[in-house]
């Protein structure tokens, strides 16, 4: 459908504003909004001109009244059209196939009848990239140079080192003569006096070099953690979005008050873990349980004063029904369905026959040997240059550039011999083949190889990337999956989970739950964790002491908090504060509404206990056949603080499989109780006291049991059992 005509001018440009995000377990959804004036109709007639306002007409001939040219006017100006706009400001990390539009207030009669997303490219100048770009770029161009100078002064060095004194070739008729000794020292002196200036130099560049580069690592470290939102390449890709807008009739005129588009679009590089703050005063039993979130965002853009919503459902789930195929009795069966992969075509590689013939850039040249004329001595001397090489002096072949250098025919390594010209390509030769080798029977034909399947990312095709001819040779002009760098829009995953973290979707079980920010906030797009308050969650509070004198005779302060809220709370960190002052960080399991966990506090210092135990060894039984052994323990509680305080006191009794081994209660003073099923903070044989002490009060508790076993027998490691 043509919307405009072909010299129509170019849609409008209306920027949009982020207003809320949901983040979900791995994702966000975006909304943004974008407000402005439907453009006037550009027909001809609109303005009042050309016999709208009747001024040409003025004699009522032809039109003289101007009545047909207000009339055409005015149906003109009435007639509406599609109008298009032109929505930017979206992230470059947007999912192009999430991309809807709406009208959320209006106006009557009108709908978005189409929206797309369309790339284009944004170019800016080098003064509009961010700071640390350009920092980094000349520390990278500064860390190269002293790179490169270290190499021309390892270079000098092993020059300097090399010079040697060669005597002339002897020959018969030269008479039998001294080496010079002044000249020798001379040489001496002139290496050992350059060698110090440049191992001095080295030095100095050595320690330049390291300051260089550790000024790099940090540029690149406040790089890695500055915002994705910046621009960082002088093009990018954009996008912007084509919204049609479009009235149920034809003749309806176009509305004169600001019209507002909302954009709905998913992003990846989104995700939040839940986290909880607990303020309490000790003694009084209230307190209040701040829910937080860590969120971390790497989505392209910067999330300012945006209303935030929290769920722990999946943004993207594959929601297909499962297709049952018949079952076929046979050897024929069904071709699979295509999956749009199809083998590389034979060939591929003499695509690129004439890029790989172009030069290469020649490597640094090897060592070059000086001889000199007649009866001086030789010295041998290495330079290394940039590029470029050149030909030996005094006829000695120069060195080989590397493995990407030609090699002169008849040469060592050509391809070529020195009989033939180079001409003849070479042959290897088979190796000779060991006895009785002829003598077995030849090997089984090979079977026939399978037929290519491709990978799981190759069937991705929308983050697949054609390689250029600059890939290795096995990647050049093939589809493979996109570089990780390419991916690094959303994919905060680097940044690791905070401590006692759970995500979401391991904690919140077969049930979503969903919160809301209480006022607006600002998040970074730079992968980091930031923490953002909630809301205030009511939970119930009461303190109290456990100790558990047979193995440890200190006194624990712990919280039983209790989830009064209609909310479940997750599972995450907890940090816990008491009038102020921060105490500790523990983890908070998943809690449903109405459900209680324990918190531990650490070691009450003023809350004391102190056990003792009595053992009595009897018999009983006719002649004495049962032995008896009798535990008494004795507790005593001492309470220091200016509060009332409830104290539980857990100990234990044995327990036994064996039949002829029995374990009885003694009652204890005041009763003790045992708890109604086995649990990992309750075991089998555990017995509990519930004491409530007034301020500086104390308590004395009693209990025991009685074990009785045949007489002959005796119980494994004595009959002691504390």
């Amino acid at each position: 459908m043509t919307l405009q005509p072909a010299d129509s001018p170019s849609p409008p440009d209306w920027p949009t504003t982020l207003d809320s995000v949901v983040v979900y377990a791995a994702g966000a959804l975006c909304h943004r909004l974008a407000t402005g004036r439907l453009p006037a109709s550009t027909t001809d007639g609109t303005d009042g001109t050309d016999g709208t306002d009747g001024t040409d007409g003025t004699d009522g001939t032809d039109g003289t009244d101007g009545t047909d040219g207000t009339n055409t006017a005015s149906e003109t100006a009435s007639t509406a059209v599609p109008v298009q706009l032109r929505l930017t400001g979206l992230p470059r990390a947007l999912d192009a196939a999430s991309l809807r539009a709406t009208l959320p207030a209006g106006p009557p009669g009108w709908r978005i009848t189409e929206v797309r997303p369309a790339p284009e490219a944004e170019v800016r100048s080098p003064d509009e990239l961010p700071e640390l770009r350009r920092l980094l770029t000349e520390a990278q161009q500064k860390t190269a140079a002293l790179r490169l100078w270290g190499d021309v002064l390892a270079a000098r060095v092993e020059q300097t080192a090399a010079l040697r004194a060669v005597p002339p070739k002897a020959s018969r008729e030269t008479p039998h003569r001294r080496a010079p000794a002044d000249a020798l020292l001379a040489l001496a002196e002139f290496v050992a006096a350059r060698l110090t200036a440049l191992h001095a130099e080295a030095e100095e560049l050595r320690e330049r070099l390291q300051l260089a580069e550790h000024e790099e690592e940090l540029l690149i470290d406040q790089l890695e953690r500055a915002s994705t939102a910046q621009a960082a390449a002088p093009v990018e890709t954009a996008f912007v979005a084509l919204v049609t807008l479009t009235p149920d009739d034809p003749g309806q005129a176009r509305p004169s008050a600001p019209v507002t588009v909302e954009l709905e679009y998913r992003v990846p590089g989104a995700r939040w873990v839940p986290s909880y703050r607990l303020d309490h005063r000790p003694g009084a039993g209230t307190g209040t349980l701040t829910l937080r979130a860590a969120v971390a965002q790497r989505t392209g853009e910067d999330w300012t004063d945006v209303r935030l919503t929290l769920s722990t459902a999946d943004l993207h789930r594959p929601a297909e029904v499962p297709r049952l195929r018949s079952l076929r009795i046979g050897r024929r069966q069904p071709a699979p369905a295509p999956s749009g992969w199809r083998e590389p075509p034979s060939g591929l590689g003499e695509l690129f026959a004439d890029y790989d013939r172009v030069t290469p850039p020649l490597r640094a040249m090897g060592p070059l040997v000086v001889a000199a004329a007649g009866p001086a001595p030789q010295v041998a001397m290495s330079r290394r240059m940039a590029y470029g090489a050149a030909p030996a002096v005094g006829g000695a072949p120069p060195a080989p550039a590397g493995p990407g250098a030609p090699v002169a025919p008849g040469a060592p390594g050509s391809f070529g011999s020195a009989d033939d010209g180079g001409r003849q390509p070479m042959r290897a030769m088979a190796a000779p083949a060991p006895a009785g080798a002829f003598a077995s029977a030849p090997p089984p034909p090979p079977p026939p190889p399978a037929p290519p399947a491709p990978a799981a990312d190759l069937l991705d095709y929308a983050g697949l990337t054609l390689a250029g001819p600059t890939a290795p040779a096995a990647q050049r002009g093939r589809l493979h999956p996109t570089p990780a760098r390419h991916r690094a829009l959303g994919t905060p995953d680097t940044a690791p989970l905070p401590p006692h973290a759970v995500l979401p979707r391991h904690s919140a079980g077969s049930f979503d739950q969903r919160y809301d920010a209480a006022a607006r906030v600002d998040l970074p797009s730079d992968g980091a964790w930031h923490t953002v308050s909630l809301t205030e969650l009511p939970v119930g509070l009461t303190p109290e002491y456990v100790c558990v004198p047979a193995v440890d005779p200190a006194v624990y302060a712990t919280l039983l908090l209790a989830n009064d809220s209609a909310h479940a709370l997750l599972a995450g960190p907890l940090e816990v504060t008491a009038d102020g002052t921060f105490l500790l960080s523990t983890a908070l399991p998943t809690l449903a509404p109405g459900a209680t966990r324990r918190i531990g506090l650490g070691v009450a210092e003023s809350v004391r206990a102190t056990r003792r135990t009595e053992t009595q060894e009897s018999t009983a039984g006719l002649r004495g056949s049962t032995t008896v052994v009798t535990e008494r323990i004795h507790v005593e509680l001492a309470n220091r603080l200016p509060h009332p305080v409830t104290v539980e006191v857990r100990e234990r009794i044995p327990v036994t499989g064996e039949r002829d081994i029995r374990v009885e209660d003694q009652p204890g003073t005041p009763a003790w109780s045992a708890p109604a099923a086995p649990s990992l903070q309750h075991p089998r044989g555990t017995r509990c006291w519930r004491v409530d002490l007034a301020p500086g009060g104390t308590a004395v508790l009693s209990g025991g049991y009685e074990i009785r076993f045949p007489a002959g027998q005796a119980l494994t490691g004595g009959n002691r059992r504390s």
